[in-house]
């Protein structure tokens, strides 16, 4: 993991689009409004409506839940969102490394070594405390997928025309259909989309070392990893839109339309092939594909047409560490430091208020480090 000063420069377009863009103020937001609910936000959002008991609230906090197997929810969103802002910053970060003279060798060694660093960081983190017991540890995560599939999407973006993208696309997302449909798994036949049936989770009981997450079952396994590149594309096909030389109005109707038809599409495919968090189900892809585009489409418009900017401030500072911050709320125990800071005051607001109180002052610790590392202008690459 690197350290990088703050700079603003031009991409060249390489051989995807001949356009010069700056640096996205709405990519770093939108990345860190994702950051800012990975490492809290949403239940920030559940222990206040608790501490205010607004009951009539309720569907809102059930929506900062992850569905228990078929469905879909705000909370499975997340993620999604994530993978598709990682293929936004590759299609600019394809171009700088080509404006600075680096070959396609280069940058294939670096989207390799960003893989295995995120793989060893991801194990790390799933693992707490670290230990070296082969068959217990967990070697799928998070950050693994990110740098899996970030290196995979790098692979095919760099070999493919816009064109070739989308075909890449539509068949991955239509491979993992008909493989999930339609190959037996033994004792269970073709089609079970069951925990324990499904094809997927076979698979990766086979190919997949240490232990899964559910122990027959982990949706951050290997052969998910194969729809999950999707978001990434998509991710990638966004960023050759707004690197476009056509106008912002445009941009941003053109990714209103992808993200509205990506939907569209999902819940059409919900119909055959259910949408599901767990097994990154092809529908699931399209939808928080669709959402993903939307989300871009509504940062972009406001932050980087409208210039409305200072609202996201917050958002801007988690998103240029967002690596940093997912491993330190983690490695940190940020809540120990505020309960021996605040607990005295957080015994008067009561059992629901207590919660809030902390989860708030657990992410203005956060976002005071961040703050302080933004102004130190020190930022972690991965």
């Amino acid at each position: 993991m690197g350290l990088q000063k703050s700079q603003n420069k031009q991409y060249n377009a390489g051989n995807q689009s001949k356009s010069v863009s700056k640096r996205l103020d709405s990519l770093d937001a939108l990345r860190g409004f994702d950051m800012f609910l990975i490492i809290g936000g949403t239940y920030l959002i559940s222990t206040f409506i608790d501490a205010m008991n607004w009951t009539s609230l309720g569907w809102l906090t059930a929506q900062f839940k992850h569905v228990p197997w078929h469905g879909l929810t705000f909370e499975d969103v997340i993620f999604p969102l994530f993978l598709f802002m990682v293929g936004v910053s590759m299609v600019y970060s394809i171009a700088s490394s080509r404006k600075k003279g680096l070959s396609d060798q280069d940058i294939y060694i670096k989207a390799f070594k960003r893989m295995l660093l995120l793989s060893v960081l991801g194990i790390i983190y799933k693992n707490r405390p670290l230990h070296f017991d082969l068959e217990e540890i967990r070697f799928v995560s998070v950050l693994g997928r990110i740098g899996v599939t970030g290196f995979i999407g790098t692979l095919i973006v760099m070999n493919t025309n816009i064109r070739g993208q989308i075909y890449w696309l539509a068949g991955l997302l239509i491979f993992y259909w008909l493989s999930m449909l339609f190959i037996p798994v033994p004792g269970y036949g073709a089609g079970d989309l069951s925990q324990e049936g499904n094809l997927a989770g076979f698979i990766d009981r086979i190919i997949v070392p240490g232990r899964l997450k559910d122990g027959n079952f982990d949706e951050l396994g290997y052969f998910e990893h194969i729809p999950s590149i999707g978001l990434v594309l998509m991710g990638a096909l966004a960023a050759h839109i707004l690197r476009k030389e056509i106008i912002d109005i445009k941009k941003v109707t053109y990714l209103g339309i992808i993200g509205a038809g990506c939907i569209l599409g999902g819940i059409i495919w919900n119909f055959h092939f259910p949408i599901n968090k767990h097994l990154w189900s092809s529908s699931f892809i399209m939808v928080t594909g669709g959402i993903s585009f939307l989300f871009l489409a509504l940062f972009y418009q406001i932050i980087d047409v409208w210039g409305f900017k200072k609202w996201s401030f917050v958002f801007k500072i988690i998103g240029l560490n967002s690596i940093f911050i997912y491993l330190a709320s983690a490695l940190i125990d940020f809540r120990y430091t505020s309960n021996y800071l605040f607990n005295g005051f957080f015994e008067m607001a009561g059992e629901d208020g207590k919660r809030f109180l902390l989860q708030l002052s657990v992410l203005l610790l956060e976002v005071g480090l961040l703050y302080f590392l933004y102004k130190k202008r020190i930022f972690f690459k991965v």
